[in-house]
């Protein structure tokens, strides 16, 4: 995909509104009030005004945003632009509850912000919680936003779900399969292949020499085979061949410690066997800080690692951290891709 932008100016980042009856809206308007949203890159968000607006009172923010009727009338970005699609009634919004107007609202968003992307006109994608039940009511075939991006965007490549807190990434070899199904899908290849993309996109969030550490299956790694052979018939394996690539990897660790040696030794990522066995650690360690990341795409997409937050929705209680960190991951590693891309001409 050709860089929406040339090398002197900020990227473009499409914004898609999420849930509406959850914290979604008031993370969209605070992140559009932010000084540091306008500094850093030009944002079109992709919702409806309406919600939008309600979003800012709840949150005790005032915007000031431009306005476009679509993306080939966007401006020159001096401040942030909204394509209001006139998609959702404030008044047929059903607050905490997971709805087809919510989820039509918010796969309707999340669409047209990677048509954007897909089309070359943006440089990354960012979106605020989407709720899954709601989104399934809109779109019968939505598993999870990787299913929905290689639906619209009809992408071929490998897609991977990573999950940063502020200088350790979570990678994961499987991700939303039954725990019993885990030990069947790992493979000497299959970990290779979550390796090196890892270590590129590990590269193009700035990274010059990614460290990952590789995770264990099994209870203090499987303790010499006493807990289980996983380690030695496939991930030793898969660590000496990384090693042989010329990976910069170590391990297997056990998963009760290696999250603290990530910290505290500088390692880039954690590569795990499953899902809950980083996304616990990670929300430990900072829920309110991280971010959920699709690897693998053309475009950088990125959304904050929490739920819609249906309990505090409109009390003005949402927190923006994670949403502020998603944004700032996303222009990074789209100046990035900018920057290896022309070094590459």
């Amino acid at each position: 995909m050709a860089s929406a932008t040339n090398g002197t100016e900020r990227p473009i980042v499409a914004l898609a509104m999420g849930d509406p009856a959850g914290i979604s809206p008031e993370l969209t308007a605070m992140l559009l009030a932010d000084p540091e949203t306008i500094e850093r890159a030009r944002v079109v968000v992709f919702g409806d005004r309406r919600i939008l607006d309600r979003g800012a009172q709840e949150a005790g923010v005032t915007l000031d945003l431009g306005e476009a009727a679509n993306v080939a009338s966007i401006g020159d970005g001096s401040r942030p632009v909204m394509i209001d699609l006139k998609n959702l009634a404030v008044e047929d919004v059903r607050r905490g509850e997971a709805t087809l107007e919510g989820g039509t609202f918010a796969t309707t968003n999340f669409r047209r912000a990677l048509e954007m992307a897909h089309a070359g006109q943006a440089d990354a994608v960012i979106f605020t919680p989407f709720n899954k039940q709601a989104m399934r009511h809109a779109y019968p075939g939505y598993d999870d936003e990787i299913r929905f991006v290689v639906d619209v965007t009809g992408f071929k490549g490998k897609v991977r779900e990573f999950n940063v807190l502020e200088k350790v990434w979570n990678a994961r070899v499987t991700s939303h399969i039954p725990l019993k199904e885990v030990s069947d899908h790992l493979s000497v290849e299959a970990i290779l292949a979550e390796v090196k993309l890892t270590h590129d996109c590990l590269k193009q969030s700035g990274i010059e020499r990614p460290r990952i550490a590789i995770n264990g299956l099994n209870p203090h790694a499987g303790d010499g085979g006493a807990f289980g052979m996983e380690e030695i018939e496939i991930i030793e394996p898969a660590v000496r061949a990384a090693k042989e690539a010329g990976y910069e990897v170590d391990g297997p660790f056990p998963a009760d410690t290696v999250f603290l040696r990530a910290f505290k030794e500088g390692w880039h990522a954690v590569l795990t066997m499953y899902h809950d066995q980083g996304q616990i650690a990670m929300k430990l360690i900072g829920f309110d800080k991280g971010v959920t990341m699709m690897g693998g795409l053309p475009f950088p997409l990125c959304t904050p690692a929490h739920g819609t937050a249906y309990d505090i929705a409109g009390k003005g209680k949402a927190d923006l951290g994670a949403t502020r960190e998603a944004f700032r991951l996303a222009v990074r590693m789209a100046n990035q891709r900018r920057t290896l891309a022309a070094a590459a001409e």
